[in-house]
C-alpha cells in the first residue's frame, strides 16, 4: 500500500489525490494515479469543473477531466498488454462506481483500501460480483471487514 501511496503523490486531481497498484503473484502489474488524459492541461491549469459547479463527492463522475487512478491501471496494464485478471488491486480509496464496473470486467479478484468513498451502489456491485473487498486495517489486525 505504501506503493499506491507514492503514486498517489503523482496526481494531478485538485480534490483528492488517489493511487493504485495491481498486483498478482506478488509481482507488480502496472500502477495508476487519477488525473486528466495525457497530452491534456491539468486542472490546475484550467480548473476543476466539479469544483466548479459545487459537485458532491462521490456524484457525477462524468463531470471530472480526469481517469480515476483505478482506470488508469487497469489502461496501463491493457497498453502494455499485460494480462490483470485474478490480480489484486490496492487503492488508497474504494472504487467508484464507474471504476468498480471495469475492476469487475478486468477480473480483478480483490480490492483492498485505505479510506473509504462515498458510493455506496459500488461496494454493492463489488459484493455481487464475489469480487473481496477489504480495509488495509482490517487485514492486518484479523477485524472483519468495516466498510464504509
Amino acid at each position: 500500500m505504501d506503493i499506491a501511496r507514492l503514486v498517489a503523490r503523482r496526481s494531478t486531481c485538485l480534490r483528492r489525490q488517489v493511487g493504485a497498484v495491481l498486483v498478482k503473484d506478488r509481482n507488480i502489474l502496472a500502477t495508476g494515479y487519477n488525473g486528466t488524459p495525457s497530452g491534456l492541461r491539468h486542472c490546475s491549469e484550467v480548473g476543476c469543473v466539479r469544483q466548479m459547479q459545487n459537485v458532491p463527492s462521490g456524484q457525477r463522475h462524468e463531470l471530472c477531466r480526469g481517469l480515476h487512478a483505478e482506470q488508469n491501471a487497469i489502461i496501463q496494464a491493457a497498453k502494455h498488454g499485460t494480462n490483470i485478471s485474478g490480480s489484486i488491486l490496492f487503492c488508497t480509496n474504494t472504487p467508484c462506481v464507474i471504476c468498480s464496473k471495469m475492476i469487475i470486467n478486468a477480473g480483478i479478484r480483490q480490492v483492498v483500501f485505505l479510506e473509504g468513498y462515498p458510493d455506496r451502489l459500488s461496494l454493492d456491485m463489488l459484493a455481487e460480483s464475489g469480487i473481496q473487498v477489504s480495509k488495509l486495517e482490517d487485514l492486518l489486525t484479523g477485524k472483519e471487514s468495516s466498510l464504509p
